[in-house]
């Protein structure tokens, strides 16, 4: 009839009408894919950015950037020699793993050595502020190195990974710098051997 034409003029007809939802179903999904690469192309770049100023950095002599053999950019160690305090000599190797969300969502760092320190656990889990709540988006790789840095100049436990590190840091003083000393010569603390 005349009404079904002009209906099947406005509206399609429904195989149309089915295929071209399927069409538009199939392109949102696409669409999806695109954005999440262009998500992780996005905090790769970023990452390379971060990674090409760190020959700028003033503490660049305390830290080198060591990548995997795979060139992946989401992942690399940074080794950090303190050149004072309590660690002054030691070199600790910290593993970065960049999250596809970055910089909208922290690195996660790890510390691959074993060592004696309030805020490091003996797994190797860090406990820095920037690495979880005061982590913001203009925040850098840089930013996450000198607060790591800053760790091994300022322990501070009150705010500990290692809870018997962070009792006797604050309670003898004396006793957590010959543990820690004891730790750089592969000695045991707390029944831990630190090689």
């Amino acid at each position: 009839t005349d009404d079904e034409k002009t209906m099947d003029g406005i509206y399609g007809r429904g195989k149309r009408k089915g295929r071209r939802g399927n069409k538009n179903k199939n392109k949102d999904k696409g669409e999806q894919k695109e954005d999440d690469a262009s998500k992780l192309s996005a905090a790769a770049r970023r990452v390379q950015g971060d990674l090409s100023d760190l020959g700028d950095l003033e503490d660049s002599e305390h830290s080198q950037l060591k990548m995997d053999d795979d060139g992946n950019v989401m992942s690399f160690v940074v080794d950090i020699t303190p050149d004072e305090g309590l660690w002054e000599g030691a070199t600790f190797a910290f593993r970065f793993t960049i999250p596809d969300e970055y910089p909208h969502k922290a690195p996660k760092v790890v510390c691959e050595d074993p060592i004696y320190h309030p805020n490091i656990s003996l797994a190797g889990a860090v406990c820095l502020n920037i690495l979880k709540e005061d982590w913001k988006p203009i925040l850098s790789v840089q930013n996450v190195i000198h607060g790591l840095i800053f760790l091994f100049l300022e322990p501070n436990p009150a705010d500990p990974l290692n809870l018997e590190a962070a009792a006797i840091f604050r309670n003898d003083f004396p006793q957590f710098q010959r543990n820690v000393k004891t730790s750089l010569t592969g000695g045991y603390v707390d029944d831990h051997h630190f090689p």
